[in-house]
């Protein structure tokens, strides 16, 4: 029996970002309608209920903005607006929390109400002396997806300071790419020592915030409303074959390696066997996911990035860029390049 075909995107992210973005540039004094015409940002589509963009899409729109504003630092300002509405539904269930800490789980666990994205998901950690609020790694690193680390963590430092009122919580920032020629802004925005070329991106919070209660909450609002949220994330997040659930183990492995159905097995808590089998039963099997699964992620890369193919191969887990482009022809029948070409000619 045919499988129908789980397509695999690189992720999304609600127009609440769009609108703290453009409204980011015309606080600079500069007019959008030009950016909002290129990337078709028509009223109805910035209004939609559950209105998404694509990860590929944003970041060209990042860049566009960088190079209207000759603000490099652009989503360190976008984060300095940043507010609980732009991340919707998950955004005011945080407001509500009883605590810090809830709200920051809130924000971390209703993550898929408001952005995916295939590379990983962020994350909070907690310890003896505080805690971490955690963005996932989307390196390699260039001009189009910096921004995205800056509004992410500048983001949450603003939510920071609006929840906490003036204790001071940001104990230090962590950034996984060198210190770009704008970082001078990153202190006077966090107001905390600032770490570049560090194994994470994060932010440490002390120990003494988290246990702070938070001025708006309602027991029973936030039970409301974290309910609503809960069965809103089981909506999006549920899948109903097991081929789905392995696809989307894959993508978070393949940076930099070739997992193999061990490691997968491991994430899901099966037996490599018990996954085998039951992969066959519904006419399907790993090697033949893996290849799917990097199949549709190339194309998107391709077709939307401006990456190189030695990032793409490394994104892929290919050994080398040489590897990659001998596997797109096989799947797509041309070269990366000459896919690169048409689809950008059209």
């Amino acid at each position: 029996m045919a499988v129908n075909r789980f397509a695999v995107r690189l992720g999304d992210l609600s127009v609440g970002f769009i609108h703290n973005l453009l409204d980011t540039v015309n606080s600079l004094g500069h007019d959008t309608r030009e950016l909002r015409e290129r990337f078709a940002l028509t009223p109805q589509r910035l209004s939609e209920a559950d209105g998404r963009l694509s990860i590929p899409r944003y970041m060209r729109l990042g860049h566009a903005c960088i190079e209207l504003t000759g603000r490099a630092d652009i989503g360190l300002l976008a984060g300095a607006r940043h507010n609980a509405t732009h991340l919707g539904l998950a955004g005011i269930v945080a407001r509500s929390a009883p605590t810090l800490r809830e709200a920051l789980r809130c924000i971390t666990e209703f993550e898929s109400l408001y952005a995916q994205n295939y590379r990983g998901q962020s994350s909070f950690h907690e310890d003896a002396n505080g805690a971490w609020l955690r963005f996932y790694s989307i390196s390699p690193y260039n001009d189009y997806n910096r921004f995205v680390v800056d509004s992410v963590l500048a983001g949450w430092a603003t939510q920071l300071s609006q929840l906490a009122g003036s204790q001071p919580c940001l104990e230090q920032v962590q950034i996984e790419f060198a210190a770009p020629g704008y970082h001078a802004a990153y202190s006077a925005h966090f107001k905390a020592p600032v770490e570049f070329s560090s194994e994470r991106n994060q932010l440490r919070l002390s120990k003494s915030c988290l246990d702070m209660a938070l001025p708006e909450h309602c027991p029973s609002t936030w039970t409301k409303l974290k309910q609503l949220a809960e069965r809103e994330r089981e909506q999006r997040t549920h899948t109903r074959t097991l081929r789905e659930k392995v696809i989307q183990q894959i993508g978070p492995l393949l940076l930099g390696h070739e997992p193999d159905i061990e490691d997968i097995a491991a994430r899901l808590g099966l037996p490599s066997w018990t996954l085998r089998r039951k992969l066959t039963d519904e006419g399907s099997g790993f090697r033949q996911l893996l290849n799917e699964t990097r199949h549709d992620l190339a194309t998107t890369y391709v077709r939307d990035t401006d990456l190189s193919f030695g990032e793409i191969a490394y994104l892929l887990g290919f050994a080398s860029a040489g590897a990659f482009q001998r596997a797109f022809k096989r799947w797509s029948g041309s070269t990366p390049g000459d896919y690169r070409r048409q689809q950008r000619r059209g």
